[in-house]
Formats: C-alpha cells, structure tokens, sequence
C-alpha cells in the first residue's frame, strides 16, 4: 500500500508539472494555430530571474530573496509580460504567415532567449536555494511525500479548475473558445483579436512561470537549457491529447508524468537508463493507433 500510494503521488506531480507546460502551448495553438518552441526558454528566463547575473556556479538570489506572498505574482507577472513582449515583437506581425514560418520564428525566438540568458550568466549550471524546506517528507496516506509534491498535484488542480472557470465564464474565455473554433468567424462577430491573443500569451507565460518555480525548487539548479527536456514533453503531451484541445494537454500531461514513473519503479536497474526509450516507443504506438489524439477539438483539421 505503501508503494501503491508513493507512487500515486510521484505520478500525479511529476504529471501535474507536465499538464501545466502542455495546457501553455495548447492555450496559444488554439488561438494562433501556432506550436510555440519558446516556451521552454520562457520557463529558463523565469528561472533565471529569481538570481542575480553571475558565472559562479552557485547563484545568489535576487527576487528569490522575497517572501512567496509577495515572489509568486510578480514571476507569474514577469513570465506573462516575456510571452506578451515576444507576441507584439514577433508572433503579432506574422498573423497572416504559414503555421510552419511562425514555428520557426519561434524556434529563432528561443535561440535568441536562451543566447541572451548565456551571455548575462554564462553557461554553467548554477545551484539555486529556494524554498528547500518544500522538500520536507511528511507523511500522507502511509508514505513519505516531499511537500513540494502536495502543492504542485493542488496548484494543478486549482490551474486547471481556475481557467475551466475563466473559459465558462468571462467574455474573454468566451472569445477564446469562439476563436479556437474559427478566428476568421470570431473576428467578424466583433471578437477582439489582439484582446484574444494577448490574453492567451500571457496565460501561457504564466504558467511557464509556475513551473519555473517548481522546477527551481525541485532540483535546486538553473540551467539555461532546462526548458528543452519539458518543453518536449510538453508538446509531445499536447499532440497526444489532441492539438488545440486543453482537457486533452491536461490528460496526456498525466498520463506521460504516470508512465514515466511506473517505467522507472519496475524496469530492472539494469534497463531503467532507458526509461525514456521506451516512454517514447508507448508514445508512438498510441499516435499510430489514434493519430489524431485523445480529444479531438471540434476545429481540427485533418492532418496529412
């Protein structure tokens, strides 16, 4: 029972993690029908905001220093005005662009964000100190769980009921939804484009900037090229639930963050390397049998 219970929580946080990255390029693929490559090095620049510019290799901190009441709005806030910033700078003037020339741009967009962040604190990985008393053990439902793991599997669940809310409820969740179904038809009932958009990206930002906290105070390392690895789940995760669909980010989020941790519990040591190796192959087998996803939004398209 033990076990059973350890690995629930294992699952359900390191999935957590993964849906909050997932529902972040989802919101903007909705929206703009882009794949948007940078979020990875939003989650850095996030990230990296909580030091202070150094080489050394561990970081003194800079926002890092302020009280959570006061350090959680202002990242989320930094990492919703980097993804707006990067929307007026480059996505707002590509609208009537190929879907692959806007995914380019944002792979450029990345580079020149990861590049900026190597120039300013150099290449090496920093230690970072925040927050470690999360990472107490407390004893829940007959195992030990860090307490970073609790908050994360709550906060998932608050992100995902606050902006199931936000869609139902306000005007600017319904002009989300109308613009995910079709944002030429939005735009002629009277759908405020920029409105739309910009509220996506910073939404988008935001998250990227929730999972920059719990990145940070999970590993206890900044590293310039941590975007990249949940970055690719995350767009794997989105293309698995259904391009475009948000409760299908959020289902494969937790299904990829629930196999990965089956797969390192009962591989024999001796496989457990290649954990990922075989992720990847279930990942496969699952597109080639609903290539489609597991939720298919009613604006799709067939993909060839």
């Amino acid at each position: 029972m033990n076990t059973i219970a350890q690995l629930f929580f294992d699952a359900a946080s390191l999935g957590g993690v993964y849906a909050m990255a997932a529902l972040g390029i989802a919101l903007i693929f909705g929206v703009m029908n882009l794949v948007n490559f940078a979020h990875g090095e939003y989650i850095a620049f996030c990230v990296f905001a909580l030091i202070v510019p150094s080489t050394e290799a561990v970081a003194v901190m800079f926002l890092g220093k302020a009280p959570a009441f006061l350090l959680i709005p202002v990242l989320l806030g930094l990492g919703a005005g980097a993804a707006v910033a990067s929307e007026y700078a480059v996505f707002r003037h590509m609208r009537n662009a190929t879907p692959v020339a806007m995914m380019i741009s944002s792979f450029a967009l990345g580079f020149v964000i990861q590049n900026a962040l190597l120039a300013v604190y150099g290449g090496r990985p920093k230690a970072i100190s925040l927050w470690p008393d999360l990472n107490t053990p407390v004893a829940l439902a007959g195992a030990e769980v860090p307490l970073l793991q609790v908050i994360v599997i709550l906060t998932t669940l608050a992100v995902v009921s606050g902006l199931a809310l936000l869609l139902k409820k306000t005007r600017l969740g319904l002009e989300m939804r109308a613009a995910a179904e079709n944002f030429n038809m939005a735009r002629l009932l009277g759908v405020r484009a920029n409105v739309v958009i910009t509220g996506a990206f910073a939404l988008s930002g935001a998250l990227a900037a929730a999972v920059a906290l719990i990145m940070a105070t999970q590993t206890g390392v900044a590293d310039v090229r941590m975007g990249g690895q949940i970055m690719l789940v995350a767009f794997i995760a989105t293309v698995i639930g259904g391009l475009g669909s948000l409760p299908g980010a959020v289902t494969a989020g937790f299904l990829i963050g629930a196999v990965s941790v089956v797969l390192q519990a009962f591989l024999p040591l001796e496989v457990r390397p290649f954990r990922d190796a075989f992720l990847y192959t279930l990942v496969i087998v699952c597109l080639l049998l609903r290539p489609q996803g597991l939720f298919v939004p009613s604006s799709a398209k067939p993909r060839i």
